[in-house]
């Protein structure tokens, strides 16, 4: 497959006091998405990007591949991930002066799913939710938000035009497209009614407190074995997604949850509505880093508790334990791809603080080897670590044995991997998967030999808080 180059036209849009009314026009369009980096609140969070109509829209189930082009679907049938990587490889941007990360590419999710590709899973759960394993839009054009610097740029490549003069004249195109959209009034497509959410609802859940408690004996009784020295465990929630549409969620999630790796995707006939605190791989050219997370409590309600929970947190030897333990899987996998002695372990137990919760956090770096690009990183981290256990492949064996029904985007990944070699992408917890006219979310915790099942139980309700907030529900126990 040739390699189509192309340079970029960036435009500065709009006062950054206004740029909140952007996604309000843009998010009910197939294939739209907003990363959201909650307006760079959280160390490290500079930017959002916003895009919409894709030139080319890749999807797979398993082995299963589809390309939306033109109008026109193409059906395959090959290793998804080869695939992607090739056609990634075959659209290159170039810019002479320093510029955000993101300006163009592939953008959407990675299913927990894809692994049965990776590795050798048995098919116990049930797999009752009808969405694709893997949804990219491949995008020339970007709104990008720089919340450090205060302002707002359209940017186009004009991919996938093939010559410099119809890529130029494409890009000028994009920009003035997107412009007129976001400028016309009457195209607010978002907007929904205010409506009183129905708190005494309650969700339906996969486990009750007894059978939660259960599997995570189960789990027990494997690490006893000498089988894994840990399992993420998760349960699922569903509710009717007939009590508040999917924007109108995500405006209500982030308002009580945000995070540095937010996002909505709008995959035509479902969405994702994520709250993600956790980076899974941020690549930039052949630098790599992961951030896992491992080690939870809840925020207090006084400045007070809120320090003694965080304080408790920091001095836990089983927490601390089980992100040291996925720190040494997330260094295993890098190794599979990066330089021999490159892998560096540059902050092994920080805390982080979110609106609900606090957390423990580690952060891993790498250099890619020669030959090795950001989708062969990619598969060889995936899933990330912090959301299997260890050792990896037989946690998620015995996560197949104990969760009723697969877990379709949960655990898997959302971001982007950009045409100019730089990719980030976050791990999807704290998200909610709209699809066949209801809400899905699950929540999980790492079990270890002196976990409390009653406490892991409780920690699954704190870190669904958030969420819970924003459905205006209550779990039934």
């Amino acid at each position: 497959m040739s390699t189509t180059a192309a340079a970029l036209c960036i435009q500065e849009f709009c006062p950054y006091d206004s740029w909140e009314k952007i996604p309000e026009k843009l998010l009910a369009r197939p294939y739209s998405f907003f990363l959201d980096s909650a307006g760079g609140r959280f160390f490290g969070a500079r930017y959002s990007f916003l895009g919409s109509n894709p030139f080319l829209v890749f999807k797979c189930t398993g082995r299963d591949i589809s390309i939306e082009q033109n109008g026109c679907v193409k059906q395959l049938r090959e290793d998804p991930f080869v695939f992607l990587k090739n056609l990634l490889g075959s659209f290159k941007v170039t810019a002479e002066t320093p510029l955000p990360p993101y300006i163009g590419g592939a953008v959407g999710y990675f299913g927990y799913d894809l692994v049965r590709l990776i590795e050798d899973i048995p098919e116990k759960a049930r797999d009752d939710i009808t969405v694709p394993d893997c949804c990219l839009g491949f995008y020339g054009a970007a709104i990008i938000v720089d919340h450090h610097e205060q302002k707002v740029w359209i940017a186009s490549s004009g991919l996938p035009e093939e010559t410099p003069s119809l890529q130029r004249a494409k890009a000028l195109d994009d920009i003035a497209h997107i412009a007129a959209l976001l400028a016309d009034t009457s195209t607010a497509h978002c907007r929904h009614p205010a409506k009183e959410l129905p708190h005494s609802s309650a969700l339906s859940a996969q486990f009750d407190r007894d059978s939660y408690c259960q599997a995570i004996a189960a789990v027990k009784r494997h690490i006893a074995e000498g089988d894994i020295y840990q399992v993420n465990l998760s349960q699922r929630f569903s509710c009717p997604a007939s009590i508040i549409p999917p924007f109108g969620l995500f405006k209500k999630l982030r308002t009580v949850s945000p995070a540095p790796f937010g996002a909505f995707f709008n995959g035509g006939d479902h969405h994702l509505i994520c709250s993600s605190p956790e980076r899974f791989l941020r690549i930039s050219g052949s630098m790599v880093e992961t951030r896992p997370i491992k080690g939870t409590r809840p925020r207090g309600a006084t400045a007070t508790e809120d320090r003694r929970l965080r304080d408790e947190l920091l001095a836990s030897a089983k927490d601390r334990a089980e992100l040291i333990m996925i720190v040494d899987l997330e260094r295993n996998d890098l190794g599979r791809v990066c330089r021999f002695g490159s892998i560096q372990t540059s902050e092994l137990i920080s805390l982080e603080t979110h609106p609900v919760v606090h957390h423990l956090v580690a952060t891993i770096r790498g250099e890619l080897a020669a030959g090795y690009d950001h989708v062969d990183c990619l598969r060889a981290c995936f899933p990330g670590g912090s959301i299997t256990g260890a050792p990896k492949i037989r946690a998620m064996e015995i996560i197949e044995e104990l969760e009723p029904c697969r877990r379709k985007v949960y655990t898997g990944s959302l971001g982007y991997l950009g045409f100019n070699g730089e990719s980030d992408l976050n791990i999807l917890i704290r998200t909610i998967l709209h699809a066949q006219d209801s809400y899905y979310f699950h929540v999980g915790g790492g079990i270890v030999a002196d976990s409390v099942p009653d406490l892991e139980y409780e920690e699954t309700l704190h870190k669904a808080r958030g969420i819970m907030e924003a459905l205006g529900m209550t779990v039934s126990t």
